[in-house]
């Protein structure tokens, strides 16, 4: 169990309140007299759902978790680094940064606009020695898929075995499995995190996960129609997708 002491700090931050984030940052200066030198970006959502039965206030809630806080972050902390023209920020992607899956669009399109945005984010700060480094998991063995977030429209459609219900049925099974077969851990993840905050100069990307360096493989060499193709022809029970009355 992790305590504070002098050199190590806890505390809540709500990644998406802004005042919230000053604060935190405020306090630290505060404290310790400097800036930050290293931020890692960890906090994150995920939504799963069709595209369809995404409502506005949870496109919110997976943009700004996923995406917009975590800059907002890099925009408090990068003063004191260019000032000393040093620093590292690490941003926690995933395979969804990637590369899309059916019921997870939203989650996907958070993840990838983290990774576009962090791609110009190392161009821009190369001339004041700062690292921006994307750090991609895939398939973490743990019970991380119970904490997704259905979106209302889904649980109804779940619920009522309507629209889109085998969809969901199928993916939740689907990526359950894959995750309890995976030999990454949280801890796994964790050390390529650590190991890439000791690097002098970390690359921008860093598969955290064998399957993550598989599917970047699998994007760069495959012709796009084909690999398009073998995803959707692998997808669990696809036969049953868009008949929603066939039990």
């Amino acid at each position: 169990q992790l305590e504070e002491h002098e050199d190590f700090l806890i505390r809540p931050l709500d990644v998406t309140d802004g005042e919230n984030r000053l604060a935190l940052i405020s306090e630290i200066e505060k404290i310790w007299g400097s800036g930050i030198d290293i931020l890692v970006n960890n906090a994150g959502i995920t939504y799963r759902s069709v595209l369809e039965h995404m409502a506005a206030e949870e496109e919110d809630m997976q943009i700004n978790t996923n995406y917009l806080a975590p800059f907002a972050l890099i925009r408090l902390v990068l003063p004191y680094m260019r000032s000393k023209k040093s620093g590292k920020i690490i941003n926690l992607s995933s395979v969804g940064g990637m590369m899309a899956m059916p019921t997870m669009g939203s989650y996907s399109a958070s993840k990838f606009a983290l990774e576009g945005a962090s791609e110009a984010l190392w161009y821009e700060l190369q001339p004041w020695n700062i690292s921006v480094t994307l750090v991609q998991p895939g398939f973490i063995n743990s019970n991380a898929f119970r904490e997704v977030r259905l979106s209302k429209k889904a649980i109804a459609s779940l619920r009522e075995k309507t629209d889109y219900w085998h969809y969901y049925q199928a993916m939740e099974s689907f990526i359950e499995r894959f995750m309890m077969r995976a030999f990454a851990t949280s801890d796994s993840v964790a050390a390529v995190i650590e190991k890439t905050m000791a690097q002098k100069s970390p690359p921008m990307r860093v598969p955290a996960t064998a399957d993550a360096y598989f599917f970047s493989l699998l994007r760069r060499l495959l012709p796009r129609a084909l690999y398009h193709k073998l995803l959707y022809r692998n997808l669990p029970d696809i036969e049953l997708w868009g008949y929603p009355d066939e039990n």
